[in-house]
């Protein structure tokens, strides 16, 4: 069995959705653009014929991706989520005492992560040293760009 893979309610509906169109339109984009492709002739100089196997290689890998992380979910029941302290599931409310701004995130599985909309994995040097900590904890965390100093504000579901 494969690594054990974090999904809030929602990050799971985003995967299947995801699949989904992977499985029927994109591929049957990339059969069409390899069709045509096909109707050029010499396949030895045809970039479009390149270009539309690569694209069906990626689009094939993501699917066997997703399928591979679809047997190993794991949901994260939001209604377990203790608000004492700090879990995968948790959003939490933080200042960043150097630069005196506060910030919102929501911690999730790597799987889910997407940092420009507040969600911020489990496994980053800030989700991982976020978890544990309680409303005013303050941590430092070393992150690509140097050290961090925070202070935990909020916890919340």
């Amino acid at each position: 069995m494969g690594k054990e893979v974090l999904l809030t309610e929602e990050g799971l509906q985003n995967l299947e959705k995801e699949l989904e169109e992977l499985k029927t339109i994109r591929r049957k984009e990339i059969a069409e653009k390899i069709k045509v492709a096909l109707s050029f002739g010499d396949l030895s100089e045809n970039s479009e014929y390149d270009e539309a196997k690569n694209d069906q290689a990626i689009t094939e890998a993501r699917i066997a991706t997703i399928e591979s992380m679809l047997k190993n979910v794991k949901i994260i029941n939001e209604n377990e989520i203790d608000t004492k302290i700090i879990q995968v599931g948790s959003k939490v409310k933080i200042h960043d005492i150097e630069c005196d701004e506060t910030s919102s995130y929501k911690i999730v599985g790597s799987s889910e992560a997407d940092p420009i909309n507040g969600k911020i994995s489990d496994e980053s040097p800030v989700g991982q040293a976020l978890l544990g900590h309680k409303v005013g904890d303050k941590l430092n965390v070393e992150t690509p760009s140097g050290y961090a100093a925070y202070k935990v504000l909020e916890i919340t579901k």
